[in-house]
């Protein structure tokens, strides 16, 4: 079956990603140790297996260079890339949102971010809010942010990594009144886009899940669908603010896209690293 047939008959095709998307993917699974390293053909071979051909490829790394996200090195005479230092803090900050994310009680309480920018800093005043949604904040009013409380200590370490602490201030605080928390949450939030963009993921990450459990595929399947998976679902998770699930609908989309991610993790993260380790060395 060729590249491209094959992606059609794996379900993924409603998971397509640009190929600065899928490398960074790539990266953040296999090439995050400190002495980590890619030869550019072993790149080539392995974005081929995602029906990436190679001048995309040579683009892609070229942008994420320029961004600093990769650093050009030489090993064993062989040309490729690296890490570099903002890329692997860039990536470690993803693990927290990705992996790592603490669940959420109404008994937290909230975390506000109240600032204020100088006219003449518009361009930092972008930054703030850019930054301050990545993190998951809401917005409550002009200046006044709210997320859930577990996001105080990631949204310290990042204003301050950012240099934009000194605009900020934190607090921690409780919904006292008025009207109901639940429908202010709505407000605060676009759960509705949120919820959509869940159920694409669930559209489409479902059928290569239901294909896995019914007939496992070969290693080089794995880590096609792996890398494509984890790249879609990768962004969700800067979107969602990581509600108390008391506060959410009935029937959040997100539950059900979490617990398809996570199978699909605990399925394709073996046979897929064993494909790395096999093409790339």
């Amino acid at each position: 079956m060729t590249g491209p047939d094959r992606a059609r008959n794996s379900g993924t095709d409603a998971l397509a990603a640009q190929p600065r998307a899928l490398i960074v993917t790539i990266y953040g699974l296999y090439g995050r140790d400190a002495s980590a390293w890619l030869s550019i053909a072993a790149l080539i071979r392995l974005m081929a297996e995602l029906d990436v051909d190679e001048p995309a490829v040579r683009s892609a790394i070229s942008r994420l260079k320029q961004r600093g996200l990769l650093e050009p090195r030489k090993e064993r005479g062989a040309a490729g890339y690296g890490l570099s230092g903002r890329g692997q803090v860039i990536l470690a900050e993803g693990d927290r949102r990705i992996f790592e994310r603490p669940p959420a009680s109404s008994a937290d309480g909230w975390l506000l971010a109240v600032f204020s920018v100088p006219e003449q800093q518009r361009a930092r005043r972008h930054a703030l809010r850019s930054r301050l949604a990545w993190l998951g904040f809401g917005s409550v009013a002009a200046g006044v942010w709210i997320a859930p409380a577990h996001l105080a200590a990631e949204t310290s370490d990042v204003l301050t990594s950012d240099g934009l602490a000194e605009y900020v201030s934190l607090f921690t605080a409780g919904y006292l009144a008025f009207g109901d928390v639940r429908r202010e949450v709505g407000r605060w939030w676009d759960l509705d886009r949120l919820e959509q963009q869940y159920q694409a993921f669930i559209d489409s990450a479902g059928p290569v899940l239901a294909r896995w459990e019914d007939r496992p595929a070969d290693a080089g399947q794995a880590f096609a669908d792996y890398v494509r998976v984890l790249t879609a679902w990768r962004r969700l998770p800067f979107l969602d603010p990581g509600l108390p699930p008391e506060l959410l609908p009935a029937d959040w989309h997100g539950t059900r896209a979490a617990e398809i991610f996570t199978r699909l993790r605990v399925l394709l993260a073996g046979p897929a690293g064993r494909h790395v380790a096999e093409l790339a060395g």
